[in-house]
């Protein structure tokens, strides 16, 4: 029933969105501020590199006004509980958390 319809709505929302199309993962797309460029810079080489990657192909394919073919797009099923997990959230949790104990520490 119902987990079911939730589902489907995300499953539409993320293939609506389009970033997919151009071979982004969801954390590719987050807004840049200070937290997630401190979990930027938390990153493996490796996550860190694949991700300028992927901005740099998406970049160049929405300058010639092309997406991937089909099958190279990411698939909502691959991402978050499949092949393509949030990379960035483990390292972005723990940023938070260390500015909430500052912020809340500062305010003693």
């Amino acid at each position: 029933g119902g987990g079911r319809l939730l589902d489907s709505i995300r499953k539409w929302y993320y293939n609506a969105a389009g970033f997919n199309k151009l071979g982004l993962m969801r954390d590719d797309t987050l807004h840049e501020d200070d937290d997630v460029k401190e979990a930027l810079k938390r990153l493996p080489e490796h996550l860190y590199n694949e991700r300028v990657f992927r901005i740099k192909r998406a970049l160049d394919l929405s300058l010639k006004h092309q997406i991937l073919p089909k099958d190279q797009w990411v698939k909502y099923e691959e991402v978050g509980h499949g092949m393509f997990p949030s990379y960035l959230e483990p390292y972005l949790k723990e940023v938070i958390r260390e500015r909430q104990e500052r912020e809340a520490w500062n305010k003693k």
